[in-house]
């Protein structure tokens, strides 16, 4: 019974974030209407593998590469490793005013 609290923490914490994702079809639908894919992982994770047409803006430059993604208005897909850096960004990009980002989170979900 003494695992009963950190257990229900940590399914509550798995739950919340993946409420915050798009669905892998949305995001292949969003990507094939013009919106910017973006990798927000290391350029040394970038070079290592991507999704096709993806850029590369990691999470600690994105705010001064943001001009990289276009207009605040045009739709943003985002991705990382596991979809932690992926939801920071995307918590980033609404600040900066973006209006239309959408978290993939991992690049394994595409």
């Amino acid at each position: 019974m003494q695992w009963a609290l950190p257990v229900g923490l940590v399914v509550a914490f798995l739950v919340f974030k993946r409420l915050g994702q798009v669905s892998s079809a949305d995001a292949r639908r969003l990507v094939q209407e013009g919106a910017k894919l973006v990798d927000v992982r290391s350029a040394g994770e970038f070079s290592s593998g991507h999704l096709p047409g993806a850029i590369n803006v990691p999470l600690q430059e994105l705010p001064a590469q943001v001009k990289k993604l276009g207009e605040k208005d045009k739709p943003v897909v985002l991705y990382c490793a596991s979809g932690t850096r992926s939801a920071m960004a995307k918590s980033t990009l609404k600040g900066l005013g973006f209006t239309q980002v959408h978290n993939l989170g991992s690049m394994g979900r595409w």
